[in-house]
């Protein structure tokens, strides 16, 4: 064994090949232990998506269903095909529909506060007396959309849909006691 000296200011450092071994094999030790602890973390995670009880709707098929009145809180409908579907009552609060195609809907009295439907194509459908609270409506159609009633307080739109939804805007959201018009800022 070679002793490791230095001097420095004065003071004589001896450190042995064998502490330097020591610290060694404690780093290495340590190392393992972590990276073992990391290893377990990422084997018995599970994430919040892949619940067994969490269903979605993403890429279905929906059309001519009757959904009228379900609790949908939350549920996916990611570019769902939703011809002439009826969501009347139904609670899709929080719900995301991106890319959704909702032509022809029923949609009479839907409480999609908080919703993500940015993409969608609501063509045709009826929201009359729908609450739209808080919900992102961005990129979307809203055209030939009946709107009486329907309570826009906080949603995010386009500029374009807004004006085009205000020619049309008219009645007060029986839940919520808000008129269209003011949801939408209509002048």
């Amino acid at each position: 064994m070679i002793p490791f000296v230095a001097q420095m200011n004065g003071l004589m450092l001896v450190r042995s090949d064998m502490s330097v071994r020591k610290n060694v094999v404690r780093c290495a030790t340590a190392f393992f232990v972590v990276g073992l602890a990391c290893l377990w973390v990422l084997l018995t995670a599970s994430p919040a998506i892949a619940q067994s009880n969490m269903l979605n709707y993403n890429n279905g098929n929906l059309s001519n269903q009757d959904l009228s009145y379900q609790d949908l809180r939350g549920k996916e409908f990611v570019a769902a095909e939703m011809r002439n579907i009826n969501l009347e009552g139904a609670d899709l609060s929080n719900a995301i529909l991106t890319k959704g195609v909702i032509l022809n809907a029923n949609l009479k009295g839907v409480n999609l506060t908080g919703a993500l439907a940015d993409r969608v194509f609501w063509v045709g459908s009826d929201l009359s007396n729908a609450i739209l609270e808080d919900a992102t409506l961005t990129r979307t159609s809203f055209q030939d959309v009946n709107v009486t009633g329907a309570d826009f307080t906080g949603a995010i739109l386009d500029r374009y849909e807004i004006a085009q939804l205000c020619k049309r805007a008219e009645g007060t959201n029986p839940v919520t006691g808000v008129d269209t018009r003011d949801s939408l800022g209509c002048r």
